[in-house]
């Protein structure tokens, strides 16, 4: 519920703050009709946009387990996730096509003062409101949340390639603002490959190695673990779950390895932040020269 809860409080401050940037732009634009100001104000749009589908995830998310979905619903922050690269292709197809369009037929930019004025106010809108967004959803473990920031700092940067644009036009370049629209739609493009990659992990179940490693040094830290066999660990929405397999001494009994297996469950639970689960089945030690991996094996 924390979580979730930052999470929200995220969203509604940066759309907020996006929403006021991008109203600003979309004025300048009508008055100046500036084609890289105008890929600009469609990605802090677009941005803004995010925070619908993210805010339906972190809402769902804190339903309880059903019979059905049993694990529960954090996987629509994931679903939320794939909708947020989605705002980006399209944000990004719709300012290519402007800046194409323009470059077949070039027309002044008028107003550039106020151009260059509102690409100042995005680069700090959108930076400002990336640096939350990432400090947030690192802290929660929200992959979306933090795709979304990215997507954020991209648009900054986009901002500031706005005043390349303004000072060609000074220069009686008509070509110079479509074609910075062009670079601006080729950076979003990058930063779509990004969110693309860190979303598409996540929902193959993918894992930072030096977590697998953190929960191995826990459970090999626990009393009564003689060894570790297969570790699992996966995200469901902002939260960690683990399933895991320990050795135990092969004559204990199984209340005695029942409770190293609680112990380390205990200890998984206190050394890992985001986990919230974890499960630990205890195996026997293999007899002298066996291997016990090849013992790990047929258990399972």
């Amino acid at each position: 519920m924390e979580a979730s809860a930052a999470g929200m409080r995220a969203l509604w401050v940066s759309l907020a703050v996006l929403a006021a940037t991008a109203g600003l732009q979309a004025v300048v634009v009508a008055l100046s009709g500036s084609v890289a100001l105008l890929g600009d104000t469609l990605h802090n749009a677009a941005d803004g946009l995010t925070a619908v589908p993210l805010g339906i995830a972190f809402l769902l998310g804190r339903r309880p387990p059903s019979r059905r979905y049993t694990y529960g619903y954090g996987r629509a922050e994931d679903l939320a996730g794939v909708a947020i690269v989605l705002i980006i292709a399209a944000s990004s197809a719709l300012a290519g096509y402007a800046a194409v369009s323009r470059l077949a037929r070039p027309r002044p930019v008028s107003d550039l003062i106020a151009v260059a004025g509102a690409a100042l106010i995005g680069f700090i809108g959108n930076e400002a409101v990336a640096r939350y967004r990432i400090r947030t959803g690192r802290r929660i473990g929200s992959a979306a949340l933090v795709a979304d920031g990215l997507h954020a700092r991209a648009d900054g940067c986009t901002s500031l390639a706005v005043l390349l644009g303004v000072g060609g036009a000074a220069a009686g370049w008509d070509w110079a603002d479509p074609a910075v629209g062009l670079l601006i739609t080729g950076a979003i493009l990058v930063v779509l490959w990004q969110a693309a990659r860190e979303i598409g992990r996540r929902l193959m179940d993918a894992v930072d190695p030096a977590v697998v490693d953190q929960v191995e040094r826990a459970l090999r830290g626990t009393p009564g673990v003689l060894g570790v066999g297969q570790v699992r660990v996966r995200w469901i929405g902002h939260n960690l779950r683990a399933e895991c397999e320990v050795v135990v001494a092969g004559a204990a009994s199984a209340v005695e390895a029942h409770q190293v297996a609680v112990d380390a469950e205990h200890r998984l639970l206190h050394t890992l932040p985001r986990l919230t689960a974890a499960l630990v089945h205890a195996d026997p030690q293999p007899a002298a020269g066996a291997d016990h991996h090849a013992v790990l094996a047929a258990h399972r």
